[in-house]
């Protein structure tokens, strides 16, 4: 997600999605620009989240089988170029920074009036594209809705006389959907000490009133920012952060005093869909809350890299469900629900084609490259923050290059800071990797770059073994390793 200065106040009930510069040992970050960013394409993606743990208090809900498979989807374009020499640790460190003119921001939260000269818009944008955040939608479309509106109109409205039968649904169409999952999503404000903020989406967790969000939704209320939560009824609560991972860019917050009613969406299993599966997204679109649109799942696995592209920012990696159900500013972290209203995945960012928007804001829209977190992966790191407010990563213990690739990932002669490129006594060095050895799968997995290395190792738990290719001096190896821990963002 990225950040972008954009002058316009957001309407009253708005909402909206992360590439990181090189760190020590820690996960890779994308520094990117305040304001627009151009887009860079994305890379074909590695294998899904973990699947849920039997017995988890969260179980998935019931997914219908798995449909046939269609050809698999075509090769989309690699990551943008990172800079020579750049390199991050993989699940360890977040590496060198993204090239500030190649990377568009998240589809980010939309703001609320700044006060002074503070951030106007905020994006949520994949490493391929932008989201911009803001609330211009909603005003323009009460003024076109006012400007048709006709006093001399012949249309003939529809009896309303007490005697008419209301229409009832089938329990398994979108709208019957739609109206059992609306009442337990909410438009996240978040707003910082300074005034400058935005708005997103959320998800209800469990019934002690935890909501699932993105990371860069819920960011400007960090270090004593405010924070609310509104329901389609129109009751606000007041919020706190319980934890929040910005390499995930997965956020749960907490309401104060939360209502005894509360209905948590079920959750699905993220590696189970098919591509052709319906979706149903849920947000607030340019400042149109508790808006309702639809989709497929267009393609799994795609690796998306994203910043909300602010200096300070670090990219968030995810091995992406993508949808071509409409996804726009103030649609992030929103639900991506399936046919059954199960959710399957966090809507997170979107590929834009171009940085100008609906009436001419300067806000970019939804092409129909839509993508989320896995939500397998979403419900595990929301647990951890749950018990202990911080994020855990897995990692394999080395860096690796963040420059455009489509050969593979390839361990860089020295790590961050002239640190050592493969930590010793990690997973990494215990398994035999050296500098210049170039990982070319995980698993079943094709590895193209650093940043599908990344994202593709952030789907699994600490403690996974997982089978690691490369190549070394032409020939080709295959390893097993156990991957460790890293706890926290720094």
């Amino acid at each position: 997600m990225s950040t972008e200065n954009e002058g316009n106040p957001v309407p009253p009930a708005p909402s909206t999605p992360p590439v990181p510069p090189a760190t020590p040992a820690a996960s890779p970050q994308p520094a990117a620009s305040e304001g627009d960013a151009p887009t860079a394409p994305i890379p074909p993606a590695p294998q899904g989240a973990p699947a849920p743990a039997a017995g988890d208090p969260y179980a998935a809900a019931p997914q219908a089988p798995e449909g046939a498979w269609p050809p698999p989807p075509p090769a989309t374009p690699s990551y943008a170029d990172a800079g020579a020499g750049a390199g991050a640790a993989a699940g360890a460190g977040w590496g060198s920074p993204y090239d500030q003119q190649q990377h568009h921001p998240y589809q980010q939260p939309q703001h609320a009036p700044k006060k002074g000269s503070g951030r106007g818009g905020l994006i949520a944008a994949v490493l391929v594209a932008a989201l911009v955040a803001g609330g211009a939608g909603g005003g323009l479309g009460y003024t076109l809705a006012k400007n048709n509106d006709d006093s001399g109109s012949t249309t003939v409205s529809a009896s309303t006389d007490s005697g008419v039968t209301q229409v009832k649904r089938a329990a398994g169409t979108i709208a019957a959907v739609a109206n059992k999952s609306l009442p337990s999503t909410v438009t996240i404000e978040a707003e910082s000490t300074s005034g400058d903020g935005g708005t997103g989406t959320g998800f209800v967790f469990d019934t002690q009133g935890h909501i699932v969000t993105n990371n860069h939704v819920v960011a400007d209320a960090l270090d004593g920012g405010k924070l609310t939560a509104t329901f389609p009824n129109g009751k606000k609560y007041d919020a706190e952060v319980v934890g929040h991972a910005q390499g995930y860019d997965v956020a749960v917050i907490k309401l104060k005093n939360p209502p005894s009613d509360l209905k948590p969406l079920p959750l699905g299993d993220s590696d189970k869909v098919a591509v052709g599966d319906e979706t149903i997204a849920i947000g607030a679109p340019f400042g149109l809350s508790n808006t309702v649109t639809t989709g497929i799942i267009s393609a799994k696995n795609r690796p998306v890299a994203s910043s909300d592209g602010s200096a300070s920012s670090k990219a968030s990696y995810m091995s992406a469900l993508q949808t071509d159900a409409s996804i726009n500013p103030g649609n992030s972290g929103g639900p991506l629900l399936d046919a059954t209203g199960a959710v399957i995945g966090i809507n997170s960012a979107i590929q834009s084609a171009s940085s100008g928007g609906l009436g001419s804001t300067g806000q970019s829209g939804s092409i129909g490259l839509g993508f989320a977190i896995p939500i397998n992966q979403a419900k595990y790191v929301a647990q951890q923050l749950i018990k202990t407010g911080k994020p855990v990563y897995a990692k394999i213990g080395a860096s690796v290059s963040l420059e455009d690739s489509s050969n593979g990932a390839q361990i860089t002669d020295s790590g961050s800071g002239g640190s050592a490129a493969v930590e010793s006594g990690g997973p990494a060095d215990k398994a035999g990797l050296k500098p210049g050895d170039v990982i070319t799968k995980l698993d079943d997995s094709v590895i193209d770059s650093g940043p599908t290395l990344i994202g593709e190792i952030w789907t699994h738990k600490p403690g996974d073994k997982v089978e690691v290719t490369y190549k070394r001096g032409g020939s080709e190896h295959t390893v097993t390793l156990t991957l460790g821990s890293r706890v926290g963002d720094n």
